[in-house]
């Protein structure tokens, strides 16, 4: 028997064998995007699929979700558009204090910048 004979049947089965495990790969991927999609409750920050982040703010559906995008801003989208649940204290930690001003560093000039007073607006009376 002749080795070039086994080659092309080695191949199809190689090429079978990629092809049944990366479909199955692929069916457990969306899985357990599904069982995110259906587990999704109010209060869960998530990110879309466009990378738009925000809080679930209702789950009436079966296909659609209320996303809560800024304060009093809730929007409808689809839940197959969320991508994934983020940690919610990843923005809530941040807290800044605008009356605390920076200390200058040594070495670095000084500013002596002002804010410009707001414009008047010329209008007819």
């Amino acid at each position: 028997m002749n080795p070039q004979d086994l080659l092309l049947p080695l191949l199809i089965v190689l090429v079978g064998g990629m092809l049944f495990f990366g479909s199955r790969r692929q069916r457990k991927a969306v899985a357990e995007q599904q069982k995110l999609q259906t587990s999704l409750q109010v209060g869960d920050r998530v990110m879309t699929t466009s990378g738009l982040f925000g809080t679930v703010a209702g789950v009436d559906s079966e296909t659609d979700i209320d996303i809560e995008i800024a304060p009093g801003v809730v929007t409808t989208w689809l839940r197959a558009a969320v991508r994934e649940k983020v940690n919610p204290t990843a923005d809530q930690d941040v807290v800044e204090d605008e009356d605390v001003q920076d200390e200058p560093v040594a070495g670095e000039p000084v500013s002596t910048a002002e804010i410009a007073p707001p414009l008047e607006s010329k209008t007819k009376s």
